[in-house]
């Protein structure tokens, strides 16, 4: 084999693309973008503006009232488990927002948590 064979069969322009190359597969993946589309997607100023009532939200509302919270209630309001409610009264109620908990077992036995003051927004 002379060295200009060799060096012919090592230029990558000469080579046969690769299977899955970039140019088969983006006319593959091209988007539609026709008028009938476009009519069908509604939109965004036509929607109203839904306040979103966050999990976050919705303990600091239990927690604030008078009687207080229980786990249980807290777990079903946001469908997190009993350790996920836990850190979130030591690390967001407690710490990030400096609120007092207070936590109170009456005879029932069932432990209820709640927080003295609630910052206005």
């Amino acid at each position: 084999m002379s060295t200009l064979s060799i060096a012919k069969s090592r230029n990558p322009k000469s080579a046969a693309p690769k299977k899955g190359s970039v140019q088969s597969s983006a006319t593959a993946r091209r988007k539609v973008t026709s008028a009938a589309a476009a009519a069908k997607m509604p939109l965004k100023a036509d929607e109203p503006k839904v306040e979103r009532v966050t999990k976050q939200e919705r303990l600091l509302t239990l927690l604030s009232q008078p009687e207080g919270a229980s786990i249980e209630e807290m777990m079903q309001a946001t469908d997190w488990q009993q350790h996920s409610v836990r850190g979130f009264l030591a690390g967001t109620v407690k710490k990030k927002l400096g609120f007092s908990l207070t936590s109170v077992k009456p005879n029932d036995g069932v432990r209820r948590y709640r927080i003295e003051t609630r910052r206005a927004r």
